[in-house]
Protein backbone atom coordinates (compact mmCIF):
# COMPACT_ATOMS: atom_id res chain seq x y z
CA UNK A 1 0.00 0.00 0.00
CA UNK A 2 1.37 3.06 -0.83
CA UNK A 3 -0.03 7.36 0.41
CA UNK A 4 1.36 9.97 -1.53
CA UNK A 5 0.39 13.53 -2.20
CA UNK A 6 0.51 15.78 -5.24
CA UNK A 7 1.77 18.75 -2.95
CA UNK A 8 5.32 17.96 -1.75
CA UNK A 9 7.29 14.39 -2.02
CA UNK A 10 7.60 12.15 0.08
CA UNK A 11 10.50 13.73 2.62
CA UNK A 12 9.91 17.04 0.43
CA UNK A 13 8.96 20.51 2.69
CA UNK A 14 5.27 20.94 2.86
CA UNK A 15 4.07 24.32 1.21
CA UNK A 16 3.05 26.83 3.63
CA UNK A 17 -0.63 26.44 2.10
CA UNK A 18 -0.98 23.42 4.41
CA UNK A 19 0.41 25.12 7.51
CA UNK A 20 -0.08 27.91 9.98
CA UNK A 21 1.42 30.31 7.42
CA UNK A 22 -1.29 29.42 5.64
CA UNK A 23 -3.59 31.34 6.91
CA UNK A 24 -6.24 28.75 6.68
CA UNK A 25 -7.08 24.86 8.09
CA UNK A 26 -6.36 23.55 4.33
CA UNK A 27 -4.97 19.69 4.71
CA UNK A 28 -2.95 18.06 1.53
CA UNK A 29 -4.08 16.32 -1.32
CA UNK A 30 -3.45 12.56 -0.69
CA UNK A 31 -3.38 9.54 -2.88
CA UNK A 32 -4.00 6.05 -1.67
CA UNK A 33 -2.90 2.88 -3.69
CA UNK A 34 -2.15 -0.65 -3.89
CA UNK A 35 -4.83 -1.11 -1.17
CA UNK A 36 -5.19 -4.79 -0.08
CA UNK A 37 -7.81 -7.25 -0.34
CA UNK A 38 -10.46 -6.90 1.97
CA UNK A 39 -10.10 -3.69 3.23
CA UNK A 40 -13.00 -2.34 4.73
CA UNK A 41 -12.08 1.37 5.75
CA UNK A 42 -8.77 3.25 6.21
CA UNK A 43 -7.41 4.98 9.20
CA UNK A 44 -4.84 8.63 9.25
CA UNK A 45 -2.89 9.67 11.41
CA UNK A 46 -0.88 12.64 11.10
CA UNK A 47 1.71 13.00 13.53
CA UNK A 48 4.92 15.10 14.68
CA UNK A 49 6.92 13.42 16.76
CA UNK A 50 9.78 16.75 16.93
CA UNK A 51 8.28 18.56 19.03
CA UNK A 52 10.62 20.29 22.03
CA UNK A 53 10.37 18.93 25.38
CA UNK A 54 9.63 22.42 27.00
CA UNK A 55 6.92 22.58 24.53
CA UNK A 56 5.24 19.65 25.11
CA UNK A 57 7.03 16.38 27.73
CA UNK A 58 6.18 13.75 25.65
CA UNK A 59 7.43 15.73 22.54
CA UNK A 60 4.68 14.37 19.84
CA UNK A 61 1.89 16.18 18.38
CA UNK A 62 -0.85 14.83 16.48
CA UNK A 63 -2.11 17.20 13.53
CA UNK A 64 -4.84 15.06 12.18
CA UNK A 65 -6.88 11.74 13.09
CA UNK A 66 -9.81 10.57 10.39
CA UNK A 67 -10.87 6.88 10.59
CA UNK A 68 -13.61 4.81 8.82
CA UNK A 69 -12.43 6.70 5.60
CA UNK A 70 -14.36 4.65 3.66
CA UNK A 71 -12.45 1.88 1.35
CA UNK A 72 -13.40 3.89 -2.21
CA UNK A 73 -11.88 7.26 -1.08
CA UNK A 74 -8.40 6.30 -2.49
CA UNK A 75 -7.90 10.16 -2.68
CA UNK A 76 -8.52 12.97 -0.68
CA UNK A 77 -8.38 15.86 -1.64
CA UNK A 78 -7.18 19.17 -0.14
CA UNK A 79 -9.04 21.01 2.79
CA UNK A 80 -10.89 17.51 3.19
CA UNK A 81 -12.20 14.95 5.60
CA UNK A 82 -13.24 12.46 4.88
CA UNK A 83 -14.96 9.46 6.91
CA UNK A 84 -14.67 10.41 10.95
CA UNK A 85 -12.48 12.84 12.60
CA UNK A 86 -10.75 12.18 15.89
CA UNK A 87 -9.41 14.49 18.14
CA UNK A 88 -5.57 16.11 17.79
CA UNK A 89 -3.57 17.19 20.68
CA UNK A 90 -5.27 20.64 20.74
CA UNK A 91 -8.68 18.33 21.55
CA UNK A 92 -10.15 19.40 18.22
CA UNK A 93 -11.82 17.14 16.03
CA UNK A 94 -10.23 18.91 12.62
CA UNK A 95 -7.10 19.54 10.88
CA UNK A 96 -3.79 21.21 12.42
CA UNK A 97 -1.22 22.31 9.97
CA UNK A 98 2.69 22.22 11.09
CA UNK A 99 3.90 25.06 13.04
CA UNK A 100 7.21 23.96 14.50
CA UNK A 101 7.83 27.19 16.90
CA UNK A 102 10.74 28.78 15.55
CA UNK A 103 12.62 29.49 18.89
CA UNK A 104 13.29 26.25 20.22
CA UNK A 105 15.72 23.31 18.09
CA UNK A 106 15.01 21.96 15.92
CA UNK A 107 13.26 24.52 14.22
CA UNK A 108 12.18 22.14 11.03
CA UNK A 109 10.19 19.28 12.17
CA UNK A 110 8.91 15.71 10.33
CA UNK A 111 4.98 15.25 9.96
CA UNK A 112 4.67 11.56 9.17
CA UNK A 113 1.32 10.58 7.24
CA UNK A 114 0.65 7.28 8.43
CA UNK A 115 -2.46 5.03 6.43
CA UNK A 116 -3.59 2.38 8.13
CA UNK A 117 -5.79 -0.26 5.86
CA UNK A 118 -8.21 -2.42 8.20
CA UNK A 119 -10.08 -5.55 7.81
CA UNK A 120 -13.26 -3.41 9.79
CA UNK A 121 -14.76 -0.23 10.60
CA UNK A 122 -14.51 1.07 13.71
CA UNK A 123 -17.82 1.39 16.28
CA UNK A 124 -16.30 4.65 17.71
CA UNK A 125 -17.90 7.95 17.74
CA UNK A 126 -17.11 11.20 16.15
CA UNK A 127 -14.34 13.18 18.33
CA UNK A 128 -12.51 10.17 20.30
CA UNK A 129 -8.55 10.39 21.27
CA UNK A 130 -5.93 8.90 18.71
CA UNK A 131 -5.40 6.63 21.43
CA UNK A 132 -8.76 5.13 21.42
CA UNK A 133 -8.46 5.00 17.63
CA UNK A 134 -5.39 2.69 18.30
CA UNK A 135 -7.04 0.68 20.72
CA UNK A 136 -9.99 -0.03 18.29
CA UNK A 137 -7.26 -1.07 15.33
CA UNK A 138 -5.76 -3.93 17.25
CA UNK A 139 -6.50 -7.05 15.24
CA UNK A 140 -7.44 -5.26 12.63
CA UNK A 141 -5.03 -3.72 10.58
CA UNK A 142 -4.16 -5.12 7.20
CA UNK A 143 -1.13 -2.86 5.92
CA UNK A 144 0.02 0.93 6.58
CA UNK A 145 2.17 3.05 4.71
CA UNK A 146 3.64 6.35 5.70
CA UNK A 147 4.28 9.59 3.74
CA UNK A 148 6.89 12.19 5.67
CA UNK A 149 7.42 15.82 5.06
CA UNK A 150 9.21 18.05 6.73
CA UNK A 151 8.15 22.13 7.49
CA UNK A 152 10.49 24.88 9.41
CA UNK A 153 8.43 28.38 9.60
CA UNK A 154 9.94 31.32 7.49
CA UNK A 155 8.79 34.21 9.58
Amino acid sequence: MNIFSTAFTDGGIIPSIYTCEGGRRLSPPLTFSHIPDGTQSFVLFMDDPDVPKEVREDGHFTHWVLYNIPPTSTFLEEGTNVGVCGKNTRDESLYTGPCPPSEYEPSEHRYFFTLYALDTTLNLPEGVSKEEVQDAMQGHILEEATLMGTYKKVK
